[in-house]
C-alpha cells in the first residue's frame, strides 16, 4: 500500500489502508455512476420505445455501442499508470459520463422532430457514455485495489457495488417523481441536474483519498531517473504474456457472458412457459435480484470465519459460485419441462445467490490480482479485464436472445427452446469455474472483516 498521508477518516486504525469511511466514499463514486447509467440505458430506452414509437432495436443497438466502446479500457487505464494518478482520470471519466448522459436525453428529445438528427447525436452521446464509464470505472477499482488491505477486499467490493445499486434505485424514485407529468423537455431537464448533482458527488468523494503525492507510475533506472514508458501496445503485449493475468481475462469474459446472457431471457421464459403475467415475471425478476443482493453479503459477512478457520478463499468462493450457477441453470432447464409445479421462485432466488457470490469473489479476486505481474501495469490489467466484461455483456444480451429465437425455429418448442439455452449457459459457467481454478493463488486473498459491511453488482457499470 501506498505511504501517501491521507486524513484520518480514510486510513484504517493499523493506517496501512484505507479504512471503513475512506472505503464509503469511494463508493459513493459508484453511487454517482449507477445514477447516469440507470437513466441512458432504462428510461431514455422506455421513451424511445413507449413514447416516440421507435424500433427497439434502436436503444439496444446504442446501449451496445456504450459496451463496445469499452473496449478501450487498457487504454485508459495504461494513461493512467504512465501519469501515477487515478484521480484525475476517475473525475475526467465521470464529467464525461455526465456530458454523455445529459446529451443522451437531448437526442431523445431531438428524435421526436428531427429523427437523423436525434440517432447521430444519440450515437456520440452514448460514446461518451462508454468512455466515461470505462475511464472513471477502471481507474477507481485500481484506486480500491491499491488502498484496502488485502483483508478487506471482499467486504469492500460488496459495500462497494451496493451503493452502485443504490445509485440505480435512488435514482430510479426520484426521477420517476419528477418526471410526471412527463414531457421531453422535463427528461432533459431531470438528466441533466442527476448528471451534474452525480458528478459534484463524484469530485467530493474522492477529494483528498489519493493524496498529494501518488505513487510513480514509471520505475527507476539507474541514479533515480525514471525510464521512458513503452508504448501502449508493449504494455498491453506485456500484460497479455502473463499466465495469471490472460487467464483471469479469459475467465472473465466466459463467467460474464454466461452471467449476462441469462437476464433477457429469464422473464420471457416465465411468461411463456409458466404463464406468469408481466407484473409476475418483474416480481421475478426482484427476486432474483435479492438473491444477488445476499449472495453478495454472504461472501463479505462470511470473511472472519472462514479466516479464523484458516478455511476459504476468494478463489474458492468464485469457483463454487460459478459452480453452483451453472446447478441452478441447470435447474431451469429442468423446470421447463416439469411445468407449474416447479418452485420457479426458489431456482431463480438460489441463481441469484451464486450470481452473486461469484460476481463479489471475483472482483475481490480483481482487486487482489491487479498488482500481480510486472510493475506500473495495474490500469493496463484492470483495463483488460473490464474489457472483457465490457465485451461479454455486450455479446450476452444479443446472444442469449437469439439463441432463443433460433433454438425456437429448430425444434418449434419454447421449451425444449428455453432449455437449450439454459443448459448452455450452464455449461459457461462450468467452464468459467475450470478456469478460475487455473489462475494462480493469490498472495493474500483470505477473506476477513473487521466491521460490518453495510445488492445485485450491476458489474456492466464499471
Amino acid at each position: 500500500m501506498s505511504g501517501t498521508v491521507m486524513s484520518g477518516t480514510a486510513l484504517s486504525r493499523s493506517g496501512k489502508g484505507l479504512g471503513w469511511i475512506g472505503i464509503l466514499r469511494l463508493g459513493l463514486v459508484q453511487t454517482a455512476l449507477g445514477a447516469i447509467v440507470v437513466l441512458t440505458t432504462s428510461t431514455l430506452n422506455r421513451v424511445m420505445v413507449v413514447e416516440l414509437a421507435l424500433p427497439a432495436m434502436l436503444p439496444g443497438v446504442l446501449v451496445a455501442l456504450h459496451y463496445a466502446i469499452q473496449v478501450l479500457r487498457p487504454r485508459w487505464g495504461y494513461g493512467s499508470d504512465v501519469g501515477g494518478r487515478r484521480t484525475p482520470w476517475i473525475i475526467g471519466g465521470m464529467a464525461v459520463l455526465a456530458l454523455g448522459g445529459f446529451l443522451a436525453a437531448v437526442a431523445t428529445a431531438l428524435m421526436e422532430s428531427h429523427l437523423a438528427g436525434g440517432v447521430t447525436l444519440a450515437v456520440l452521446a452514448f460514446i461518451l457514455v462508454g468512455i466515461g464509464v470505462g475511464a472513471a470505472g477502471t481507474s477507481l477499482l485500481v484506486l480500491l485495489a491499491k488502498k484496502v488491505d488485502a483483508d478487506r477486499r471482499a467486504p469492500a467490493a460488496t459495500i462497494v457495488w451496493m451503493m452502485m445499486i443504490a445509485g440505480f434505485v435512488v435514482t430510479a424514485m426520484l426521477a420517476g417523481q419528477l418526471l410526471d407529468p412527463f414531457s421531453l423537455g422535463r427528461l432533459v431537464a431531470v438528466t441533466g441536474g442527476v448528471g451534474l448533482v452525480a458528478f459534484l458527488l463524484a469530485l467530493v468523494a474522492v477529494y483528498g483519498i489519493e493524496g498529494p503525492a501518488a505513487e510513480a507510475a514509471v520505475p527507476l533506472q539507474g541514479a533515480g531517473e525514471r525510464a521512458k514508458p513503452p508504448p501502449f501496445r508493449e504494455a498491453l503485449r506485456q500484460v497479455w504474456d502473463e499466465p495469471q493475468a490472460r487467464r483471469f481475462s479469459i475467465f472473465v469474459f466466459v463467467s460474464m457472458l454466461a452471467y449476462s446472457a441469462q437476464d433477457l431471457i429469464l422473464e420471457p421464459f416465465a411468461g411463456a412457459i409458466f404463464g406468469l403475467t408481466p407484473g409476475e415475471s418483474t416480481k421475478l425478476a426482484g427476486v432474483q435480484h435479492s438473491g444477488v443482493f445476499l449472495g453478495m453479503l454472504l461472501v463479505g459477512l462470511a470473511g472472519s470465519a472462514i479466516a479464523r478457520r484458516r478455511f476459504g478463499s476468494l478463489k474458492a468462493w468464485t469457483i463454487g459460485g460459478c459452480i453452483a450457477s451453472g446447478i441452478a441453470l441447470f435447474g431451469l432447464a429442468v423446470a421447463g419441462f416439469v411445468g407449474p409445479s416447479w418452485p420457479l421462485r426458489a431456482s431463480v432466488f438460489v441463481l441469484g445467490i451464486a450470481n452473486g457470490a461469484f460476481a463479489v469473489a471475483a472482483i475481490g479476486s480483481m482487486m487482489g490480482l491487479v498488482a500481480k505481474g510486472r510493475k506500473a501495469r495495474e490500469g493496463v490489467r484492470m483495463g483488460l479485464w473490464g474489457a472483457a466484461q465490457a465485451v461479454a455483456f455486450g455479446l450476452g444480451g444479443f446472444l442469449g436472445t437469439a439463441a432463443i429465437d433460433l433454438t425456437r425455429a429448430l425444434f418449434e418448442s419454447p421449451v425444449l427452446a428455453y432449455a437449450t439455452v439454459f443448459a448452455s449457459e450452464g455449461v459457461l459457467f462450468i467452464v468459467a469455474a475450470g478456469l478460475a481454478a487455473r489462475v494462480g493463488p493469490l498472495a493474500a486473498e483470505r477473506v476477513a472483516i473487521t466491521a460490518p459491511a453495510g445488492r445485485k453488482g450491476y458489474l456492466a457499470a464499471t
